[in-house]
């Protein structure tokens, strides 16, 4: 983390993404809102000639200003976007809207690397990452998993407090957690464990305290089976499985309900008992927030020493080019970034 003091943050950085999908756009989109959003100081890494053509094809208002450094940012911001520029200039017939291209590949790893180095440098007070396209890194020779797995990598090279990464969606309207991510169903019942659910409570809880300051968070757990198993009679998991983590973590003082029927704890009503739900499975955490709030989602990564919001959706490959993309998640990807970073201030500074 930055040791900057809240007083005088240094701006957000956001990495460029992949550059024939929409991160471009949707960022071009945020600084015009900069000032009605009341966004904080922000810049971008990446290749500039991506974000010039982006915003001559769409007929975006967005000068873009070169940077040496983070120091220049502030000041840009006010009437430029500031874009820390990386890599070769890449060809025109190299790049197309829609059409990922592994000649752009290093310039979108490229940019997750340098913004974090930037925040170990406290040249940056935490990172929004723009939409990657995973193929196309593969295919250039990017071996992690994820975007979070390259992360929690990167942040290995400077410090060795790096705990298993835990994907939370935020919405204004709930905050889920998926157990299990990107497997399939056949597989979750043997993934989920009594100690995989115990790791993931506490980083939620810790999470709910320093990053979104909740003096007494209350969470609640999905149970696995329809009607949270109904006492063994549809399944085993939730009764020798996650009932016996729930009892662990309330014995050490933990807000935690569950297992509970997972159809009946998105509604309006039971939304309200709980800060958030930790889910079993992929589909079983992310239909209920994007169903709520299907543009304005936020990903946050727990357990990074960074820290690291997202726009809760992919590159959107058929919309890229067209002036259709929303970017009301990667403004809320930012501001809430912006607030993580107040509170965590906050709670060093009462610390100290």
């Amino acid at each position: 983390m930055p040791s900057s003091t809240i007083n005088n943050p240094p701006p957000l950085v956001i990495s460029a993404g992949e550059p024939a999908g929409i991160g471009p756009e949707i960022i071009l989109k945020s600084w015009t809102e900069r000032h009605r959003q009341a966004l904080p100081a922000f810049f971008v890494v990446g290749n500039p000639q991506i974000f010039l053509e982006t915003a001559h094809k769409l007929g975006l208002n967005v000068p873009v200003h070169i940077i040496g450094s983070p120091d220049e940012a502030r000041d840009v911001f006010i009437n430029h976007l500031p874009i820390y520029g990386l890599g070769p200039e890449i060809k025109h017939e190299l790049f197309h809207f829609g059409t990922p291209s592994t000649a752009t590949a290093p310039m979108t790893i490229g940019a997750i690397k340098k913004s974090i180095q930037f925040i170990f440098k406290d040249k940056a007070a935490g990172l929004i990452t723009a939409p990657i396209q995973k193929s196309t890194l593969y295919g250039a020779g990017f071996t992690c998993p994820g975007h979070t797995e390259y992360l929690a990598e990167l942040c290995q090279e400077y410090t060795a407090q790096v705990e298993t990464p835990v994907m939370m969606l935020v919405s204004e309207y709930l905050r889920v957690v998926p157990l299990t991510i990107h497997m399939a169903l056949r597989d979750v019942s043997k993934s989920i464990t009594t100690d995989l659910i115990n790791q993931a409570c506490h980083k939620i809880n810790q999470a709910l305290r320093q990053d979104f300051n909740i003096k007494n968070p209350r969470i609640v757990v999905a149970g696995l089976n329809p009607h949270a198993g109904e006492n063994g009679a549809m399944g085993e998991e939730d009764e020798q499985i996650i009932r016996p983590a729930i009892d662990h973590l309330r014995a050490q003082g933990m807000n935690i309900q569950g297992p509970l029927p997972a159809d009946t704890l998105f509604h309006t009503a039971a939304r309200t008992a709980y800060d958030a739900a930790l889910c079993m499975y992929h589909d079983q955490a992310l239909i209920p927030i994007k169903t709520l709030d299907f543009d304005g989602g936020v990903n946050v990564t727990l357990g990074l020493p960074v820290v690291r919001t997202s726009p809760d959706h992919g590159t959107a490959l058929d919309i890229a080019g067209k002036n259709l993309a929303n970017s009301k998640s990667m403004i809320n990807a930012i501001k809430l970034a912006d607030k993580i970073y107040q509170n965590r201030q906050n709670g060093i500074k009462e610390n100290v």
